[in-house]
């Protein structure tokens, strides 16, 4: 034994603390990897945050996107204009003067775009499943899905928050890879716009009738349309949900008072 390689030395000891070792720089490489879109940090007018954190941003960059769309480097200041509403401060105003407080919509709420309503400026093209076909289609142009349980919507009356009947559902919108109904498809009456328009699926009750509490009747034909009526973009999608969003505190002006 007094030959040993490494004779008293603690290889338990060794151990602990290269894992240690290994998990504080896993942590940091971790953090600053997630700290390449959003940083550095903005105050609500735009100005940079004074507290940036413990973690520096990393360099720049370049992914290469799947199905041929081209390539995106983050962090880099493109990236941030592409996903940035330079008009925002033109749509609300503040309620107070610290940072992290809630803004009021100016002109109408419903298209405003802030508060319940904020949509992100997301790419104006489908969202791809792994073999490049878009993941949201009509279940109407497609025979490889069926309702295997649950109410079948199609054909009932779509009953607004204030009680009004707008129009049918014509075609449920489903995610074809996740095998999930992500919108439904309205056809409204003529009185209430014309045309149809889709409302996702969580804003819904469906009983003998479709019943969506966030928006009045009134509200229907405003709700932003496709460009394509067999596909939906990730920017329509932000939009169109941000849409309903907004009604649930905007719609009726009794809904943005306090309960008591």
């Amino acid at each position: 034994m007094e030959n040993a390689f490494f004779g008293n030395f603690d290889l338990a000891s060794l151990s602990i603390w290269l894992f240690w070792i290994f998990f504080a720089l896993l942590i940091y490489y971790l953090q600053t990897e997630n700290m390449r879109e959003g940083y550095p940090l903005e105050n609500d007018d735009g100005s940079p945050a004074p507290n940036q954190g413990p973690f520096p941003v990393p360099k720049p960059k370049t992914f290469k996107l799947p199905h041929g769309r081209g390539e995106v480097t983050v962090p880099s200041k493109e990236n941030e204009d592409e996903h940035r509403r330079d008009n925002l401060g033109d749509l609300m105003e503040d309620v107070a003067k610290s940072h992290g407080f809630p803004a009021d919509p100016v002109g109408d709420p419903m298209l405003a775009g802030v508060g319940s309503g904020s949509w992100t400026p997301r790419r104006d093209e489908p969202e791809l499943d792994g073999h490049g076909h878009a993941k949201i289609v009509p279940m109407g142009q497609t025979e490889s899905y069926r309702v295997s349980a649950g109410r079948d919507p199609r054909g009932r009356f779509v009953v607004a928050g204030d009680g009004e009947v707008v129009g049918t559902i014509s075609d449920m919108w489903i995610d074809a890879p996740e095998q999930l109904v992500r919108y439904l498809e309205i056809e409204l009456d003529a009185d209430h716009g014309g045309g149809k328009r889709l409302v996702p699926i969580h804003f819904c009750q469906i009983w003998k009738t479709v019943k969506i509490n966030s928006i009045h009747g009134r509200h229907f034909a405003g709700v932003p349309v496709t460009k394509s009526p067999t596909q939906i973009t990730k920017l329509e999608e932000e939009k169109i949900s941000a849409y309903y969003g907004a009604g649930i505190l905007y719609a009726d002006e009794k809904r943005a008072d306090p309960l008591l």
